[in-house]
């Protein structure tokens, strides 16, 4: 007979962080499936997910993130903030983005908490993708050319060019570094509001597919430390989009680079959940989003998807959904041992790191995650 577990869903307590773990929708599939859920009041509210309903779905409505942090299974969107680490307990099972490699200090707690901590950004699928990490690299994408065109405004700090540019005027250069998820999503809305776009990417099949997808309209480099300080130092609006999966992003733009940038240029680095992929990137958040380096505007906000976050909720549950069910019906052990894919997400498991990317940029000793699931 199949085992019922408790699920938790905590309203997240980061700055402007309006995303929500499940949907009214998710909360039914769980209690058609006979798994009880606690939803921290007002969880959703902001973004037009009431308590009624939830509790309609099915759900048991609670007041405070101690009794959410009761259960079983907690899931929720961004990481883990510090008044929730003394809520853990041992072998509770965690659910939701991590990005631990440039985040040792939650990384600590996670293994001195004893829970099984499984990131969707480091899960995987047949194909080799990051299945729940890309609807928000989607979304974050897209929002980074809307935020860079405003970034470019002089009231913000930038040298005040309009994107498109207008007849007679030439259009504002952008510079994408990474050919992936995010940095397309940016080129389609670059080129689609009118911008000069340039991706740079190491992979040279990767750009051969760009080349396809948008033809003329969009100009490829191969990725070499001297492409991109070219490309950089002569851009109004740079989209750093690079990912390594589970590790820290690699350090492309040096500050060196961004000095040689022109006074009002933009920096957008969507990297910055992994630790930021220019030397003078630190993380900023919605209330203060932008900062200036050498006459440079930075835009590091560390959750950019929560700036929509009613899209971004249902973006990313639709992806999660079958991922949490499986491990509810099935138990973590069962459930990771049989899907290799979601076995990729096992970051942290009763006190070892079992995620080798962060065990190597932390220093930490490595434990195979099958070790904890026979």
């Amino acid at each position: 007979m199949k085992k019922s577990m408790t699920i938790g869903i905590p309203k997240e307590i980061k700055n402007h962080e309006y995303r929500v773990g499940a949907t009214p929708a998710m909360v039914r599939a769980f209690v058609e499936n006979g798994h009880r859920v606690f939803v921290q009041n007002a969880a959703g509210t902001k973004i037009g997910f009431e308590d009624a309903d939830y509790a309609a779905a099915g759900a048991t409505m609670v007041k405070t993130a101690a009794e959410v942090y009761k259960n079983d299974m907690i899931i929720k969107v961004k990481e883990l903030q510090e008044s929730e680490f003394p809520l853990l307990h041992r072998e509770q099972i965690l659910f939701c983005y991590l990005h631990l490699a440039p985040d040792p200090i939650q990384t600590k707690h996670l293994i001195d908490s004893g829970v099984v901590a499984i990131a969707y950004e480091t899960v995987t699928d047949a194909q080799g993708r990051l299945p729940l990490l890309y609807p928000m690299s989607e979304i974050a994408g897209r929002i980074a050319i809307q935020v860079g065109a405003a970034s470019l405004q002089m009231i913000n700090g930038g040298k005040g060019v309009l994107l498109g540019g207008v007849p007679g005027v030439a259009p504002a250069r952008v510079v994408v570094i990474g050919g992936g998820v995010v940095g397309t999503e940016a080129a389609r809305m670059a080129i689609g509001l009118g911008a000069d776009v340039t991706i740079l990417d190491k992979d040279i099949n990767r750009l051969r597919t760009l080349d396809a997808l948008f033809g003329p309209r969009l100009k490829t480099l191969y990725s070499t430390s001297f492409s991109i300080e070219e490309a950089v130092t002569q851009a109004d609006l740079v989209i750093g989009a690079v990912l390594v999966p589970g590790k820290k992003a690699p350090r492309l733009i040096t500050h060196k680079m961004v000095k040689k940038m022109s006074h009002g240029s933009v920096i957008v680095d969507v990297a910055i959940d992994q630790g930021g992929c220019s030397e003078t990137s630190k993380p900023t958040t919605h209330d203060d989003p932008y900062y200036v380096v050498d006459g440079v505007v930075h835009y590091c906000v560390t959750n950019m998807p929560g700036a929509c976050a009613r899209s971004a909720t249902q973006a990313l549950t639709n992806a999660t959904m079958d991922y949490a069910l499986t491990i509810a019906n099935k138990g973590y052990k069962r459930a990771l041992k049989e899907n290799v894919h979601l076995r990729e997400g096992l970051n942290v498991c009763l006190g070892h790191v079992t995620y080798a990317p962060v065990a190597h940029d932390l220093e930490l000793a490595y434990s195979p995650a099958e070790s904890f699931l026979e």
